[in-house]
């Protein structure tokens, strides 16, 4: 599944998708860990938080906007956050880890489980054809 994910304990690459299970949700903060699944935002900090990085319990929009924990970035580097839309508002928005390669890790209920998928992937599918833009933490 690609060398970022390989850097990942093996559970990483079964983490459910978990609609419900968002950052600062009722049931992340009564069990915090990934085994009950995750969205997109929850799955993607916590591959940020094992390699080190540190990121806000932000929702999409939030993410988009701070400019205290992240930065805007034109070119992606690994383990930048990319997010993706229908359009181009951040309200809602995907968000995956750039692994490199044209590649970005994420957690979507399409697949149900952590994939890969290239920039095309994403602009295939109607709800995340926008890349909205990349944020580097700080």
């Amino acid at each position: 599944m690609g060398p970022l994910l390989a850097a990942l304990p093996d559970a990483f690459g079964t983490v459910p998708y978990a609609g419900s299970r968002f950052p600062g949700s009722a049931a992340v903060r009564r069990r915090p860990d990934l085994a009950e699944g995750a969205n997109c935002q929850l799955f993607a900090y916590a591959v940020l938080r094992h390699f080190g990085r540190a990121v806000p319990a932000l929702r999409s929009d939030d993410l988009w906007s701070d400019t205290r924990h992240t930065t805007g970035v034109v070119r992606p580097q690994v383990l930048d956050l990319l997010l993706f839309g229908a359009d181009r508002d951040p309200y809602g928005a995907h968000v995956g880890v750039w692994a490199g390669g044209g590649t970005v890790l994420h957690l979507c209920a399409e697949v149900g489980r952590p994939a890969l998928w290239t920039l095309a992937d994403f602009a295939a599918r109607p709800r995340y054809r926008v890349l909205i833009g990349a944020k580097r933490v700080r």
